[in-house]
């Protein structure tokens, strides 16, 4: 055998080669053990990757999926020792994927689910209180250079598609609700207490989120949520991110 890169090589290959240099100890043939081993790799892979984007599956089916996980474990081998981390970059393959041009929503709904995956593993932090939330806003003076800052597993995601809808759908047998899938949403995804949670939010609550996201101060991101959206309305998001946890400290803004 050449080397371990070549033995790792050859485990994700897409031809059935075997590495020169291997040997059995019971005097099998090597080739037939190491093509069972190599099929036990990739298809470890390939249900780690259906296991992350269950909808996906259900999008294209599961011949489908597994073909086109396939491709993907053959093109891009693991990163990382961790089995959740794999799949990080889907979504971008599927974008290209052109056999899947037909649901140009898929690579969404794929970063969708890699959103939920990260949530589900990020750090843990206690919410605010809604008592501090209240008190800080006693002091209007002082309020709007107050930074928020949100939960560690807190994500976003902006689609052309309404990939929260469609997603949602695929959570039960019920009958799907009317939804226009070419309208766009605004996904917030994070982790409330010990379930991940999958909301759609108004243009203006998704630029205040993410603008907290990049520490601005409150008054900052309340600005850029208006100018996004005329009609947003800084208490009722302020509610929302509270309810579900997504709050975790404030503290006054510190200017560079």
């Amino acid at each position: 055998m050449n080397s371990q890169a070549d033995f790792a090589s050859a485990l994700l290959s897409s031809e059935a080669i075997c590495p020169a240099g291997l040997c059995s100890s019971n005097g099998a043939d090597p080739a037939s053990r190491f093509a069972v081993y190599r099929n036990n790799v990739q298809s470890s892979l390939i249900n780690a990757l259906s296991a992350a984007y269950p909808v996906v599956a259900q999008l294209v089916g599961q011949t489908f999926f597994n073909a086109m996980a396939r491709l993907y474990v053959q093109d891009f081998p693991p990163r990382s020792p961790l089995l959740n981390d794999y799949g990080q970059d889907l979504a971008d393959f599927i974008q290209g994927f052109a056999p899947a041009a037909a649901l140009p929503y898929l690579a969404d709904v794929a970063r969708l689910e890699r959103l939920r995956v990260e949530a589900y593993h990020a750090a843990d932090a206690v919410p605010l209180q809604p008592a501090q939330l209240l008190a800080a806003m006693n002091q209007p003076d002082h309020l709007g250079q107050l930074c928020l800052q949100l939960h560690p597993s807190l994500r976003t995601l902006h689609s052309r598609f309404a990939v929260v809808s469609l997603w949602a759908a695929h959570q039960s047998d019920a009958a799907w609700p009317a939804f226009d899938l070419h309208q766009s949403q605004h996904a917030l995804v994070l982790r409330n207490a010990l379930d991940v949670e999958v909301i759609a939010v108004d243009l203006g609550a998704m630029t205040f989120i993410d603008a907290l996201r990049n520490h601005w101060p409150l008054e900052v991101a309340a600005a850029y949520a208006l100018d996004a959206q005329a009609g947003f309305d800084l208490g009722q998001c302020l509610g929302l991110l509270l309810a579900h946890g997504a709050l975790i400290d404030l503290q006054p803004h510190q200017k560079a």
